[in-house]
Order: C-alpha cells, then structure tokens, then sequence
C-alpha cells in the first residue's frame, strides 16, 4: 500500500514538473512598456523600440522629420497619461492601449497641448521564451490626426504695430507706405558690385562715411544677397525715385513703417524704429526675434513692449511636397499693440519746428509749451543745431536771469512787494563782482521799485537780497514753480532741473539769484516754472498719457495763487516796460515774460525767453546767442504770433 502511496506520489510530482517546464510564459507587465515608450518619444530614440508599422516607414526618422520645424522654436513633454487594462486573447495574444500627454509650451504662458492614443500588441510567447509588447506606430502617435507624409510646421503670426496718437487723439505715429532700397546682387554682374552701390549712395546723397559701409556690406554679402542702404518714405521728395528705379542693380521694395508725419517730427523724443539688433533680442528673453522691427531709441524703444504687441503662433500640417493648404492643428491669435497716447499739440509741434527751422541757428535749441492747467507737454521741438538729441527735454543748461522769476518768488516769501525799494547799483560784489548786462539802461539804476528791477532785469539788485533770501528759500521757490523736481508723470526721460538747498559757498549763492553757478535747468523745466505762474499752482509736466499721469498725485510743490499772481504782474512789466518789450510789442495774448542769458560752456552765451500766453507757458532757448531778447525774442515771438 505505502508502494502505490508513493508511485502515485512520484507520478503527480513528475506531471507538476512537466507543465512548469512545458507551460507558455506569463504575459510580461504592460505598465512599464508603456513607460519606456513614452521615454523613447520625448527622447526621439526609437530605433530599438518594437514597432508594427503599415509601411516601410522608419519610426525614428519619420519623428525627425515631423517634429524637425517645432524642435528649432521650443522644446517640449511627453508623459504617459493612462493606460487601458490589458485584455487576453484565446490564442495566448493580449493588447491594451496607452495615452500620452504632449505639451509643447511656445510661450511662458501659452502650450500647445494635446493626447495621442498607441495601441500596445502582445504576439504571445515564441517556444518557451516570453513574447515583448510591441507599439502600433502611425503618424497619429506623434499628433492627433497627423497622417503620411505630413510635417508639422510653427508660424510665427506678427501683431500690428501700435500707433502713437497726439492731443485729441490725432495720429502721429502709424504704418506709412515705404520702399526699402538698396543693391540685389543677383540683378548685375560681379564686376559692377562695388561700382551700383557707390553710384547707389550717391543718389541717396550719402556722406563718405555711409557710402564706404554700403560698399563694405554690399562686398561682404552672398552672391544673390540684397544689401540694405536705406528705407525712404514712398511720398518722400528729397530722393529721385525714377533715377534709383533705372539703376541697373538697386531694388525698391514695398513695404510699411511705423513713421511720424515727416521724417523731422519731434524725433528726438518719437525716436526711430528697425530691425532688432543682437543685443535687443537677447536682453527681450524671447519676446524679440530676428528680422523683427522695434524701437531703437526714444518712445519707440521705451514703450516698445507696450507698441509692438504679442505675435500669435500656428501650428501647421502639410505634405512636404502637397499643394494643398496646410491644415492648422492650433493657433494662440496675436494681439495687436496698444497705442501710446501723448499731449503734445501736432499742429503746435509742427510750428515750433517749423519756426526753429526759420531761425537757422547753428548751435542747439529748443521751443517747449506746457499747458498750465493740465501739465501737458503741447510742443517740444528742438533745433537743427542740436543734431538729433533733445535738447528740449533733456538739455542742461544755467537758465540765466529766467530764474528770477523763482528768486522774486523767494523774495516775495521774504516780505518785499512790487513795489519795495531796491538798490540797482553798476556792480556788487558777494564772493565776486557782479554787473548788469551790457545795455542796461540809466535810468532803472540805482534805488527802484522791486518791479523796475526785475522788468529791467538788475542783475545786482537780486545779488543784493542775498542775505534776505536764504539758499534753501530759493531751493524752495523754484520747486513751488516745479524747477528742480522729479519728472515723475512726464513718462519719458526728461530734466527739471537743480537748484542746490545749501553746502554752497557765498559767491554761488550770490550768483544762484540769477541762474548760474550751480543752478541748472531744461527747456523744459523753464517752461514748466511759466506754466506753474500762468496757472496759479505748482505744475507737473505730462508727456505720455497713463493711468498714472493721469491718477498721479499733483506735485507737492506750494505755490499759492496770489503768489502767481503777482509773479504775473511782475513778467507782465518785461513786457510792457522792461527786455522782452520790443521783442512782444503787439503781440495778444501775452500775459508775462522774462529774458535770460547766463555763461555757459566753452564760453558761449546761453540765452532764454520765457513768456506765458493765455494759459500756455512757453520757453525759447538757444545755446549760442547774444541776449535772450535779441536771439531768443525774435524766435519766441514768431512761435506765439503764428501756428
């Protein structure tokens, strides 16, 4: 019995033992199949990855080819998201279905996102060795619906430039119709090169400098290369378009450009536009790419964020070789800019240049208006002379006897009326010698009434207060008049000037009372200080219209209005009696105004006329003159007399 026991036994162990070794292996576990292809599609290393395929496709290089446009813009995630449960078939075959995550993020803020399905095959086990799963490759693994023979493709869809708008609203700035010139190599022989592009430079009235850069680029570049040398308004008449058409060799391209009326208007403060440079691209951390146009200097650059806009992208399928249009798989629209709004007047502007222009003078200059009771900025033009740069709002300069105005305001604080005695002498001395100017009448010398003084503008009669006035009371007057404050609302670079509160030395506090040593100002803050009087409280100028200029909180500046006035009373005299009455004589409207001249650099003499006009307060300034009512007179007078 206990041998039948153990046959048995024997038997039953032996059976056991030849179905282990007979049995067809488990199915191999799905979810880490599923993982190493999602591996294998971030990393593009498929070539060792089982694959069906319906075609003779090679998985590995068909995803280069796919993804090779999108990989040159973003790089990109890929995740396996979810995997369906494995279903077994009777034969000993299985299968089950993973989703993977893309994101393709062209943006901080903006991805691409989307899900492909893989179908997941187990052919059973070969003999007594496992099987392995194999994926169902298809275009569709890399994007949804993406069929043979497509390539995706990522546009870059350009906003509108913004425009730059004026007072109520008149356009400044906006796309104007222009041609971009230059030499196409490919459109004359190799031999004439150099020769069309200093024939070219000649027609565009080149200086030896440019005309040897053109020549330079255009050696430099390909064969078939179009050289840039200039982009010209399509209306612009200083440039014989028909010669440059007939020039074998020089192409005009049509285009558009963010451009002001004309080519001179307030440029110095629009600044210019044109193709990003190496170094706006990589301080823009993307925003900016190659062959973008944006602002090079001025407002243009400041607000070129804000101008320019957002580009859009699309993303795009098509065969390599179809004529079909490409099919778009996703797009973010562009959002076009927002306009910079600014107070300056286009018309008031125009005049101020217009009336520079007139003046011919050779050293820099500048007419700013300001209006008193908003702030705004009407008009800041600045002369041929200052070669580009603008001396309007950011030249420094002693504003002369123009500071008066903040010395009587210290005065005035002081106790003395328009009417005070004060001593006019030839010359004083406090520190060092101080005269009147040459041509100072006779008759305004020796002692006059405060309002004498000042129409005539007595030099020593201000020196002679120096020990009323204290250094930190004229500090403080010229700030009630917004001479030396911040340019907080101005929303461009501006200078308002400095008028020093103490550590200062006798004779420099001495000549602050007359707008030297170390006092200085703009065109700018002179006409801000007119402003300030005209509307009978501190003003703080405004160029560019925000939510802050137009929110912020006035200057803190403490000019009252009976001060004001009688400032107005005492400009009022310049003109009906004392510098300023020649050069105004007639003119309506004229409230006030005070001439000015004071030493400047290299020994020039600096001069100044600052007048108000209704409730518009205006500076005239030229760096190079003989006396503010002989040099700048004539030129403040033809500013408010026309426009």
């Amino acid at each position: 019995m206990l041998g039948i026991v153990a046959a048995v036994a024997v038997a039953v162990a032996g059976a056991a033992l030849a179905w282990f070794l007979l049995r067809e292996p488990p199915i191999p576990a799905h979810e880490p199949v599923a993982e190493d292809f999602g591996t294998a599609l971030g990393t593009g290393e498929l070539a060792d990855f089982p694959v069906t395929t319906e075609t003779s496709v090679v998985p590995e290089k068909q995803y280069d080819a796919v993804f090779a446009d999108l990989l040159e813009s973003t790089e990109f995630e890929v995740s396996l998201a979810e995997t369906t449960p494995v279903v077994e078939a009777d034969d000993g075959t299985a299968s089950f279905t993973a989703t993977y995550a893309w994101a393709w993020p062209f943006t901080e803020d903006e991805a691409w996102e989307y899900t492909t399905d893989v179908e997941f095959t187990y052919p059973g086990a070969d003999g007594r060795e496992p099987g392995v799963w194999q994926a169902a490759w298809s275009p569709a693994v890399l994007a949804p619906e993406l069929e043979s023979g497509e390539r995706l493709a990522v546009e870059r869809v350009d906003p509108r430039r913004a425009d730059i708008v004026g007072a109520g609203g008149k356009t400044i700035v906006t796309e104007r119709d222009v041609l971009t010139v230059g030499v196409d190599k490919s459109r004359v022989d190799a031999s004439r090169w150099s020769a069309t592009a200093r024939t070219l430079a000649e027609l565009l009235d080149f200086g030896d400098e440019a005309t040897d850069d053109l020549v330079a680029r255009t050696e430099a570049a390909g064969e078939r290369a179009f050289v840039q040398a200039i982009v010209i308004r399509v209306s612009d008449p200083d440039y014989d378009r028909q010669a440059l058409e007939e020039t074998p060799g020089v192409l005009l391209i049509p285009g558009t450009r963010a451009l002001a009326p004309t080519a001179d208007f307030a440029r110095p403060i629009l600044g210019t536009t044109g193709e990003a440079t190496a170094e706006i691209i990589e301080e823009s951390d993307g925003r900016v790419e190659a062959g973008d146009v944006v602002g090079l200097s001025g407002l243009q650059a400041a607000y070129d964020e804000q101008l320019a806009g957002t580009p859009g992208i699309r993303v795009t399928a098509a065969k390599e070789d179809g004529d079909d249009e490409p099919r778009e798989l996703w797009a973010k629209e562009a959002k076009d800019g927002e306009p910079v709004e600014l107070t300056l007047d286009v018309a008031m502007q125009q005049h101020a240049e217009q009336v520079l222009a007139d003046a011919g003078e050779d050293s820099p200059s500048a007419i700013v208006a300001v209006d008193a009771t908003t702030g705004g900025v009407l008009a800041a033009a600045s002369g041929e002379g200052s070669q580009g740069y603008n001396t309007a709002m950011l030249g420094q300069y002693p504003p002369g006897s123009t500071f008066k105005i903040a010395s009587a305001l210290g005065m005035l604080r002081n106790g003395l009326t328009p009417d005070s005695t004060v001593s006019c002498p030839e010359q004083i001395v406090v520190g060092k010698e101080f005269d009147n100017v040459d041509g100072y009448p006779a008759d305004a010398l020796g002692d006059v009434p405060f309002r004498t003084a000042f129409a005539h503008s007595c030099n020593t009669a201000m020196v002679g207060q120096h020990e009323l006035v204290s250094q930190q009371d004229l500090h403080d007057a010229a700030a009630s008049l917004g001479l030396g404050l911040e340019a907080s609302r101005l929303g461009a670079a501006g200078y308002l000037g400095e008028v020093p509160a103490d550590d200062i030395s006798e004779a420099d506090h001495a000549a602050s009372f007359i707008g030297q040593a170390r006092v200085l100002a703009s065109p700018l803050a002179m006409a801000t200080v007119a402003a300030s009087v005209a509307g009978g409280s501190t003003v703080s100028p405004v160029l560019v219209v925000t939510d802050e200029t137009e929110d912020g909180e006035a200057p803190s500046g403490t000019l009252e209005e009976d001060e004001a006035a009688t400032l107005r009373e005492l400009m009022g005299g310049v003109v009906e009696e004392g510098s300023a009455q020649e050069a105004l004589a007639g003119v309506t409207g004229v409230v006030g105004a005070k001439t000015g001249s004071a030493e400047g650099n290299d020994g020039r003499t600096n001069v100044w006329m600052v007048a108000i006009k209704g409730d518009i307060g205006v500076a005239v300034f030229v760096e190079d003159g003989d006396f503010g009512s002989t040099t700048a007179g004539p030129i403040m007078r033809d500013f408010l007399t026309g426009g």
